[in-house]
């Protein structure tokens, strides 16, 4: 346990619209146990942000007992979060990682419509960058490539699959989870 203690964590990571609503959002601890005690953070550092310039590279702000590094592109707003003893250079190296990783995967056409239309992606790219908290990869080509070849892992995503296709594919899953 001595060993977790002194490896960087994050507590969460954010990707906020330009209203502060969630578009993308994981907690990795129980700092915030509540979904309104999330959203009240959420709104918090959106608030405490907002008026910033953070478009041409990432910002740094400490409140409440948190370090929160943050840059933003079009309509979205990225954030990491750690705790005040956290390095700022590991949390800035995260969010570039998350940014750049998210960039590629929508073929830099970052905005809030492409983001949402891509979400499955976004949500393996939080997967590939940090678990419970640890931080697995912070390149960017590196966490992408991941992303994709999942992607390609069995058949196509299901928002590209037609009706029939996916009707097929549910009917498949319920005759092998029966079968068990």
């Amino acid at each position: 346990m001595a060993a977790l203690d002194t490896c960087p964590s994050i507590k969460n990571i954010l990707l906020l619209d330009s209203e502060g609503k969630r578009v993308a959002v994981k907690y990795y601890s129980d700092d915030w146990p509540t979904l309104s005690a999330k959203l009240a953070f959420e709104k918090s550092v959106f608030t405490k942000t907002q008026k910033t310039n953070a478009r041409t590279e990432a910002e740094i702000v400490m409140f409440d007992g948190y370090i929160a590094v943050y840059k933003f592109i079009q309509d979205l707003h990225f954030f990491v979060t750690g705790g005040d003893d956290e390095n700022e250079l590991i949390l800035a190296t995260v969010l570039q990682g998350f940014f750049d990783a998210v960039g590629l995967l929508l073929r830099n056409n970052v905005d809030k419509r492409t983001a949402l239309e891509n979400l499955d992606l976004i949500l393996l790219c939080l997967d590939e960058i940090i678990d419970g908290g640890i931080i697995l990869e912070t390149e960017a080509s590196i966490i992408a490539g991941k992303v994709a070849t999942h992607g390609l892992d069995g058949a196509a995503s299901l928002s590209e699959q037609t009706i029939t296709q996916a009707l097929a594919t549910a009917r498949e899953h319920l005759a092998r989870s029966l079968l068990k």
